[in-house]
Formats: structure tokens, C-alpha cells, sequence
């Protein structure tokens, strides 16, 4: 029977207890939110929906095409030209979501006969790249400088370094100054994906690269994402602008994807125009985590200190995991679940993300429903 085999895997996934499940929500939820990607706040803002809302009266409700073709408006160029500038990038090239982007980039970035030297702890559209890339991918150990210097000494050719600035599952940062410089003995490049680092940190929000000095830098690339800080979605690639027209010239997830929705576009540059206005949400979403820690921490739970604004607890078994988050969510509380495979260290845990608009309230609230739900 064709796709017979599809059964047996859902089995061995109930078995597992892995199985996942889609659960539409309604357009006010009462749940309290720690769950998405909103770190700011800014999905539902005024500005943002109206900035969308009047792209999509301007432009239509879709880009049309490829972005070689007809996708790109005057919005688009609008927001790539703004984008670049408040993240010290000389140009940006605007994708249809983060994941185009960093498969466009390291697939465009690592040719035949180039070295990638990725980080064990990467996301999987970086990973995704790699495998796609016609270069030999080497796989270092999490955050280790000293791993990723040594595995360039074994590559005489081209190579670039991938790596995320701040890790999705517990939210902790790269030693981004140290990649930089191990880098720069070989004369590799580095790209590292900002997804969780823009909006959150940096002055203003400008991302990690901005805080670590290497923003503008001709040797590094930096992917982000539009869909969390800046409540919208699609991606971006970052750099030096002879890397950025080499994308448009090389990259298929540029080139062969219909480009991102006037909407989209729209809602990202408006939720940029009210963070270069309203530059401490950045710094309120960094409290937000380090305060949800502090006392998660001291309620007796085991928590990784947050980087940015992801805060990570640990559960006592994948099982218990999805409990502990359904129990939270039965209380009025939404919280992310993430368990083998989608973690690389086997852990399972609940992930919390901070958002600048919580209160203190609301802090309070998600702390007490954790604990009294705990297994």
C-alpha cells in the first residue's frame, strides 16, 4: 500500500508519546501568553495591524511573484534600505520567512569544495542549510570557540562558520566576539542567525552582532527573522552588499519563492519604525526574562538564565513535559513544550518566552501556575 510505512511511524510516535497536534486559537484567547515569538508586544499593536492593513490596500493582498519578477514593491526596497541601516549592515535582502533566509544563505555561501563549521546547537533551517549546501559540514560542539577554531585548521579552502546568536530552546547566547575572531585567523566568514537577538538586544534592540562590535563587519552575515520582535512575518539576510547581490543572483530560496505578502512587508516596517521610536521594549523584554527567572528559580524550579528572552525549564521526562504544559494551559496559561527530537541535548522542557508589554501581575500569575502545576 503506498505510504503504507506512514502508520507505523504514528505509531511508534503515540507509543513515544511525540505526537503532535495542530490547535487553532481563537482571535481573543484568554490565555495569558508565554508561549509565541511576540517578545515586544507588537503583533496586535495599532501601528503594526494598520501598517498592514493599509499595504495590503496599497499593494493587494499578495506580492504577485517572484521577487525578480513582480514581488518586489517600493515597500519591500522600503524596508530592506531601513532594516540594513538600524542594524548597521551596509544592505538586507527581505525573504518570505526566516527559513528561506537561512537556507539562502548558507546554501549561496558554502559552494563545492567550501568548509561549513556548524554549532551542534543550531536551529534546524540552519541545519536544513547545511545539508542542502554542496559543501562538506563539519558539526562542532554547542558554543565552543576553541572547537570551532580547530575544525578550521582541518580545511585548507573556503569555509563559514553558522551559528545562532541566542539558541531557541533554552535561550542562551553565543560567544559571538570569539566565533569572530577564530574566524578571522582562517579568513573564513561567519553567519550566524539573529532570530531571538533582534528586538531584544543591542542598543535598542539592534540585534547581537550590533552588541558584540561586528555589525557592518565585511566578513559577517546575519539572517533574521520578521515574525517575532517585529510581530510580522518573513525573513532577512544582512551584510556586505556584494554578499547580498550574490544572493540575488544564487540564492533559489530568492529567486524561485513568490516574495513576502505587501502585508507582511508593511507590518514589519512599521513595528521597526516603533522600536527605532520606543527603544527600551528591547531592554523591558530582557527584565521581563531575568525576573520570570528570578523567581522561578526561587520557587525550587530549574531554569537556564536567559541570554534574551527565552527562559527554559527543565522537565522530569518528555511525558511529564506535555502534562506539566497541558496542566498549565487547562490553568489559563500558555507555555511552549519542547521535547526529543526537537532538542539536540535529549532534555525536555517548558519554554517560556517575555514579552515587554507583561506586567508585573502577569509575571506573578505565570510563576504561581507553573509551580502549581508542576509534576
Amino acid at each position: 500500500m503506498a505510504f503504507g510505512w506512514i502508520d507505523e511511524q504514528a505509531l511508534l510516535r503515540r507509543r513515544a508519546g511525540l505526537v503532535r497536534t495542530l490547535r487553532p486559537r481563537p482571535a481573543d484567547s484568554p490565555l495569558l501568553d508565554l508561549a509565541s515569538n511576540d517578545y515586544l508586544g507588537l503583533a496586535r499593536h495599532p501601528e503594526v495591524t494598520e501598517g498592514a492593513a493599509r499595504a495590503a490596500r496599497t499593494w493587494g493582498g499578495g506580492s504577485t511573484g517572484s521577487r525578480l519578477v513582480t514581488g518586489t514593491t517600493e515597500l519591500h526596497s522600503q524596508l530592506e534600505v531601513e532594516l540594513a541601516e538600524y542594524c548597521g549592515f551596509e544592505a538586507a535582502l527581505v525573504f518570505s520567512s526566516g527559513y528561506a533566509a537561512n537556507l539562502a544563505a548558507v546554501t549561496a555561501l558554502a559552494p563545492h569544495g567550501s568548509l561549513i563549521v556548524s554549532d551542534a546547537g543550531n536551529h534546524a533551517s540552519l541545519i536544513d542549510g547545511c545539508r542542502l549546501a554542496r559543501a562538506t559540514t563539519q558539526v562542532v560542539g554547542h558554543a565552543d570557540p576553541e572547537a570551532v577554531r580547530k575544525a578550521l585548521q582541518t580545511h585548507g579552502g573556503p569555509a563559514v562558520v553558522v551559528s545562532d546568536t541566542v539558541f531557541s530552546v533554552d535561550g542562551d547566547a553565543a560567544p559571538l566576539a570569539a566565533l569572530a575572531e577564530a574566524c578571522r585567523e582562517r579568513g573564513a566568514g561567519l553567519l550566524v542567525d539573529d532570530a531571538h537577538g533582534l528586538g531584544v538586544l543591542g542598543d535598542g534592540g539592534r540585534g547581537a552582532p550590533h552588541a558584540a562590535g561586528l555589525a557592518g563587519a565585511d566578513d559577517v552575515v546575519v539572517t533574521v527573522t520578521l515574525s517575532k520582535s517585529l510581530g510580522s512575518q518573513g525573513g532577512a539576510v544582512l551584510g556586505p552588499a556584494r554578499v547580498i547581490d550574490h544572493l540575488v543572483n544564487a540564492a533559489r530560496t530568492f529567486i524561485f519563492d513568490t516574495g513576502l505578502a505587501p502585508a507582511a512587508a508593511g507590518a514589519a516596517l512599521a513595528a521597526l519604525r516603533l522600536l527605532r521610536r520606543e527603544p527600551a521594549r528591547a531592554s523591558r523584554a530582557r527584565e521581563v526574562a531575568a525576573e520570570l527567572h528570578a523567581r522561578l528559580t526561587a520557587a525550587g524550579h530549574e531554569a537556564v538564565r536567559p541570554d534574551a528572552a527565552v527562559v527554559s525549564v527543565r522537565a522530569p521526562s518528555p511525558e511529564e513535559a506535555v502534562q506539566w504544559a497541558a496542566d498549565c494551559r487547562t490553568a489559563g496559561l500558555a507555555v511552549g513544550c519542547f521535547r526529543p527530537p526537537s532538542v539536540p541535548d535529549g532534555i525536555s522542557r517548558l519554554r517560556l518566552t517575555a514579552r515587554a508589554d507583561l506586567s508585573e501581575a502577569q509575571i506573578e500569575r505565570a510563576v504561581r501556575v507553573i509551580g502549581e502545576t508542576r509534576p
